[in-house]
C-alpha cells in the first residue's frame, strides 16, 4: 500500500448532515487568525478540500472540519470548514460535529453533565455547551455568532420566475429566504428538483443584483444558501429546503441558517428574546434555536443565538493518495 499523505478523520452526522472531521495529517496552517488561515488554504490548498470532499472519496453534498491549534487563547481549537462548494465562515452542523467528535474521542477533558468546548472559527469564537452522559454526547447547544437581518422585503428579478420577494440575513454565512408559495413550487421532495433549481437562481440573481456584504467583514460578500420556506411556517415551527451553492440541499436544519433565521424573525418582531424555535430540514430532522439577547454587528440591530442539535459518530478512517491517482483532487459530476 502506497500514499503520499495520510489524513485521519473521524466521521460523524449531524441530524442527517455528514461532518468528516480531519484530526490529523494537515499539519498548522499559516495565519495569524483562523480567518487568514481560511484565505491561505483557499489560495494555496483547495486540493486538499476537494480530495477530501469530492468523490471518489467524498460526494456531491459532502462537509467537513479540519482540526487546527487555535489562533487565540480563549479557545480550545481552530476549525475550517470546508466542503464540496468551498470553506464556509462557520458552519452549525459541522460545530454540533466537531464538539461531538471531541468530547466521544476524549480530545478535549469531559465533565458532565457539561462539557463547554470554545471553538475558534474564521467567522469568530463559537461556544458549544454539550450535555453528556455517560461519555457519550447527547445534544450540542452552540452559542453562535452575533446574526443579524441585512433587509427586509427585497425583490429581485430571477429569469423564469419574474419578480421574486426576498429577505436575507446572516448567521455565521448570508441567507436569503424565499416563500414556496411565491415561486409555485409545492413543498414536497417529489418535486426536490424544480426546488433546487429556483433556489439556484434565486442566489444567482441575489448576488448579482443586490450583493451584501458583512459590515465588519467585507470579505464576506456572498450569498450562497436560500432558505425555501414551507406553507404553513410560523415564528414558532418553521420548516424548509436549504438549497445551496453549487447545487444540493442540507441535510441537517442548518445552524447558521436558524441564526439567520432568527435574525429575521426578531426583526419583523415575531420572535422575541427566550423563545424556543424550532427550524425542521427538508428530511424532517430539527433544530431547537433560541434568541439570548440582542447586540449589534456595524451598527445594525442583532441578536446572539443558540442552536441545539444532535450529532452521531459514523466511522473512523485513514483517507490516503496512491502516487499513481489520477485523481489527485477529486473530481465533481
Amino acid at each position: 500500500m502506497r500514499s503520499t499523505v495520510c489524513y485521519h478523520a473521524v466521521d460523524s452526522h449531524t441530524e442527517g448532515m455528514p461532518t468528516r472531521v480531519i484530526t490529523g495529517g494537515v499539519g498548522v496552517l499559516p495565519g495569524a487568525t483562523m480567518f487568514e488561515r481560511r484565505q491561505r488554504f483557499v489560495a494555496e490548498r483547495d486540493d486538499l478540500r476537494t480530495l477530501l470532499m469530492c468523490e471518489p472519496r467524498g460526494h456531491a453534498s459532502m462537509s467537513g472540519a479540519i482540526l487546527q491549534p487555535p489562533t487565540r487563547p480563549d479557545a480550545d481549537y481552530g476549525v475550517l470548514f470546508i466542503e464540496v462548494s468551498g470553506c464556509l465562515p462557520m458552519c452549525g452542523h459541522g460545530t454540533m460535529g466537531v464538539a461531538t467528535v471531541l468530547v466521544e474521542t476524549g480530545m478535549v477533558e469531559v465533565v458532565e453533565p457539561e462539557t463547554l468546548v470554545r471553538l475558534d472559527t474564521p467567522a469568530g469564537l463559537v461556544t458549544a455547551r454539550v450535555r453528556v452522559r455517560d461519555g457519550r454526547a447527547e445534544a450540542v447547544t452552540l452559542e453562535n455568532v452575533a446574526s443579524y437581518c441585512h433587509a427586509l422585503d427585497q425583490v429581485v428579478d430571477v429569469p423564469g420566475y419574474g419578480p421574486v420577494r426576498y429577505d436575507i440575513a446572516y448567521g455565521g454565512n448570508f441567507y436569503a429566504f424565499v416563500r414556496t408559495e411565491d415561486l409555485g413550487i409545492p413543498f414536497d421532495r417529489a418535486h426536490k428538483q424544480r426546488l433546487l433549481d429556483a433556489g439556484l437562481a434565486v442566489m444567482d440573481a441575489v448576488n448579482e443584483q443586490n450583493p451584501v456584504a458583512h459590515p465588519e467583514n467585507p470579505e464576506i460578500d456572498v450569498c450562497h444558501h436560500v432558505y425555501l420556506e414551507a406553507p404553513g411556517s410560523t415564528a414558532e415551527h418553521s420548516r424548509h429546503a436549504m438549497a445551496i451553492h453549487p447545487g444540493w440541499f442540507d441535510r441537517s436544519p442548518c445552524g447558521t441558517g436558524t441564526s439567520a433565521r432568527m435574525a429575521q424573525l426578531h426583526a419583523r418582531g415575531l420572535l422575541p428574546a427566550g423563545r424556543d424555535f424550532v427550524n425542521e430540514s427538508f428530511i424532517g430532522s430539527r433544530f431547537v434555536g433560541r434568541v439570548l439577547g440582542e447586540t449589534a454587528v456595524g451598527g445594525r440591530p442583532a441578536v446572539l443565538p443558540s442552536v441545539t442539535g444532535r450529532a452521531w459518530i459514523t466511522g473512523t478512517a485513514q483517507y490516503l493518495l496512491d502516487p499513481s491517482d489520477p485523481y489527485p483532487a477529486g473530481f465533481t459530476l
